[in-house]
């Protein structure tokens, strides 16, 4: 899982600045800071940078004196994210200059930290798959490929060796075929006596391996 942190852009006009240009300014902005991904970033090395709200106010007669893009971006190592991050202030500040506006950027630094990488000890991942595998069998076992979701969990792995799992909880029938941050996400409960020996499994034979 990777690192990610979420951010407001305000973009308004300077003294002499027009509504027109702050209108096209701001049009520039949310495209430039998708190039960051698209034109910059190593295509190997995964990394998103969302615009997700747009908000000028919800007079229908007039341009705003000031808009607030917010968005997320998030990158799979700590080196990339912080690159995304400078990048992603250097172009909403430059951008708006072009257009002759000011921009400012905050990434609520003051509020919440940003999530790490949830990254899995190579020792403790070995560790999980084997008690997993004598409990549950080989074949109800696999590895699931990187993806783009953080997870509060990655605090704890910057602390002490680590390593993140999921039990599935799939059943067709029941309908449990929904993520978790779907609204129509439900749990198969047969599956919580599973989990809870599986949790139990590798830490007692942690514990017991010395």
């Amino acid at each position: 899982m990777v690192d990610d942190d979420s951010s407001n852009l305000c973009y308004g006009e300077e003294g002499g600045g027009d509504d027109t240009g702050k209108e096209r300014g701001t049009s520039a902005a949310v495209i430039s800071l998708q190039n960051i991904v698209s034109r910059e970033a190593n295509p190997l090395d995964s990394q998103v940078v969302s615009v997700a709200s747009f908000n000028g106010g919800d007079n229908l007669d007039l341009i705003p004196k000031s808009v607030v893009l917010g968005g997320t971006f998030r990158a799979f190592s700590n080196a990339s994210f912080y690159q995304v991050r400078q990048r992603i202030e250097e172009v909403i500040v430059e951008q708006a200059s072009v257009y002759r506006c000011t921009a400012t950027v905050d990434f609520f630094e003051n509020e919440h930290r940003f999530y790490p990488p949830t990254v899995n000890d190579k020792r403790m991942l070995e560790h999980v798959q084997k008690v997993a595998t004598e409990l549950v069998g080989p074949e109800n076992f696999r590895v699931v490929p990187p993806m783009m979701g953080a997870e509060d969990f990655s605090f704890y792995s910057e602390v002490v060796p680590a390593a993140f799992f999921y039990i599935g909880v799939r059943n067709e029938t029941l309908g449990s075929i929904h993520t978790g941050h779907s609204p129509y996400f439900m749990i198969d409960e047969d599956v919580l006596p599973t989990g809870a020996a599986v949790h139990a499994a590798i830490a007692e034979r942690y514990l017991n391996s010395g």
